[in-house]
């Protein structure tokens, strides 16, 4: 019921929209396919707008989802739970490294809080949009339960209208904060794809080969009680619910291995898309959230750009499922929407690019065929 609603909710992207931003990025005054990536991720701009967008996607909000996760109790991170909370406050208070590089594209942060354990005092910058005080250990049962998944995805339709009401924006960045939730990413993107266990698990916050075993073991167990998810292999995941269980199947795998930033960020993502705002995705955890709004509606993936590939090894298979290119490759594997951040001024770029260039028509260039 849930993903039939949204699926009724968001518009394809406009195909003429984008067909035309090619037409006209191919004859403005440069070789054709000149500029690359920027020129692909233009067309998207114009097929999310409806047209050439009249802006330059200047208007910024960056949302950090923050929640903890009870697998963190299973030794799978290299820093305690309550690291989370004590990273909300760097953020909220402007010392991080997402607030440094937000600074330098100009933009503004954010944080929700959907499952931080500790509780978190008020911030003028920190959305109250609490769950629950972390998930249940996915490594002995289902984190979230299933019922409360509804719950959650109002979670995030929650934080992103709050953010556009005190600010409206053009363009919205997603991170995460939260420890152990690379465990939970890597069982997600392994659900969904059919991937091992031992090719999607990374060492996420820099832990060593015991705890690396470790978070391996945690997630084939936590994903064994995944019953009869006949996973599809990358760049096949739009179509996930019509080949295995029905609609249920994102539900099953955000209750069994979520996390509610996970969950709540892919609420955020629906939300984003329903009101043709590009969304900017940040790295694994983010692509995890994407992975189940993609599932529940495929049209929503049509608003999500990739930033950026980080070092997660799962991130990689998990950006080839959801068929998406990332715009960098840093080698970062911070989270925070530090990615995400740094991406900000080429969307800009893009859309600088197809308003305020002229065609060879229009800036009366010679073309090549003149020259023959």
């Amino acid at each position: 019921m849930i993903a039939q609603c949204w699926r009724e909710e968001i518009a394809p992207l406009d195909a003429s929209a984008a067909a035309a931003a090619r037409e006209r990025i191919d004859a403005l005054t440069k070789p054709v396919g000149s500029l690359g990536r920027i020129e692909e991720l233009a067309v998207q701009l114009c097929a999310i707008a409806g047209g050439v967008p009249t802006h330059a996607y200047e208007r910024r909000a960056i949302l950090i989802g923050a929640g903890d996760h009870g697998v963190a109790e299973d030794g799978v991170s290299a820093y305690p739970s309550e690291v989370t909370a004590q990273m909300v406050g760097g953020f909220v208070a402007g010392t991080a490294a997402i607030n440094a590089f937000a600074r330098a594209v100009r933009a503004d942060v954010y944080v929700a809080n959907f499952g931080v354990k500790t509780p978190l005092p008020p911030h003028p910058r920190l959305l109250d949009v609490l769950c629950g005080y972390a998930t249940a250990n996915l490594a002995r049962r289902a984190a979230i339960p299933r019922g409360d998944l509804g719950y959650v995805l109002a979670a995030g339709i929650a934080a992103f209208d709050e953010i556009a009401e005190r600010a409206p924006f053009d363009v919205l960045a997603l991170g995460d904060m939260g420890i152990a939730n690379t465990t939970s990413a890597a069982a997600i993107v392994a659900a969904f794809t059919g991937a091992p266990a031992e090719t999607v698990v990374g060492r996420g916050t820099g832990i060593d080969d015991a705890r690396l075993a470790r978070k391996i073991a945690v997630v084939k167990r936590a994903l064994a009680r995944i019953e009869d998810v006949s996973a599809p292999r990358p760049g096949t995941v739009r179509s996930t619910p019509q080949r295995t269980r029905g609609a249920d199947v994102w539900e099953q795998i955000a209750s069994e291995v979520g996390g509610y930033e996970i969950v709540g960020l892919a609420g955020v993502i629906l939300t984003a898309a329903r009101a043709r705002i590009p969304v900017v995705l940040d790295g694994y955890i983010v692509a995890a959230a994407a992975l189940i709004a993609g599932a529940i509606a495929p049209h929503a993936l049509g608003y999500c750009i990739a930033a950026h590939r980080s070092r997660e090894p799962g991130h990689a298979l998990a950006l080839d499922a959801l068929g998406l290119r990332p715009l960098l490759d840093l080698d970062l594997a911070l989270g925070e929407a530090s990615g995400a951040a740094l991406a900000l001024p080429l969307i800009e770029a893009a859309a600088r690019m197809v308003r305020e260039m002229r065609t060879f028509a229009e800036a009366g260039v010679a073309t090549k065929e003149d020259a023959r």
